[in-house]
């Protein structure tokens, strides 16, 4: 008995321990991918993305009117609805483990290269944050945001375009420079917005 429990500890002792964040969360907020520091310009990388995360048109069989979107959480895909059969599909990122989220709202304003001023709620969570940052190329928020109802939640552009596919985010929706140029163009104030979370 002596042998085996002495064989126990020596395995707990030499199995690698995991990070503070995990021990206290359970990983629940890691996200899949390390989100790049605030200010440094990634938009380049756009011509990395993966055919399927752009912009294209696919089947698409929904009751709800033309010009709705549809954010699908679980499928990182952000649909316009064009017809009941065809809708635009765009590839997102969105909220890492404990920041998804689900509803229906509506676009409540639009902003062209907006300023970024995160959250009161983010800057616990990160403090190295700034607390404001001008609209322009290495800004968070990309080359547009479409503003949903009165949450803190957005669809907006990225500097990363790296991101997208990836759950990183504490909330938001983001899609590349040039998808979120052209959703922000096709939609107006006041569309419907229903985020799936399964």
């Amino acid at each position: 008995m002596l042998r085996v429990t002495s064989a126990l500890i020596a395995l707990f002792l030499l199995a690698p321990s995991a990070p503070a964040s995990a021990q206290l969360f359970g990983n629940r907020y890691e996200p899949t991918m390390q989100e790049p520091d605030p200010g440094v310009d990634h938009t380049g990388r756009d011509v990395d993305l993966p055919p399927e995360l752009r912009r294209i048109p696919v089947a698409y069989r929904s009751d709800y009117p033309p010009g709705t979107i549809i954010v699908n959480t679980s499928d990182r895909f952000l649909y316009l609805i064009q017809s009941q059969t065809v809708a635009l599909r765009y590839g997102i990122g969105v909220g890492r483990d404990g920041f998804q989220w689900g509803g229906i709202h509506k676009i409540s304003r639009k902003a062209e290269w907006p300023d970024w001023t995160p959250p009161p709620e983010m800057i616990e969570r990160q403090p190295y944050l700034p607390r404001f940052m001008a609209g322009g190329p290495g800004n968070p928020m990309g080359a547009a945001a479409l503003y949903i109802g009165s949450t803190v939640y957005r669809i907006h552009g990225t500097n990363a375009p790296e991101t997208i596919g990836q759950a990183v985010s504490s909330g938001c929706f983001r899609l590349v420079n040039e998808d979120i140029q052209d959703l922000y163009a096709r939609v107006p104030i006041g569309t419907k917005v229903i985020v799936q979370h399964q």
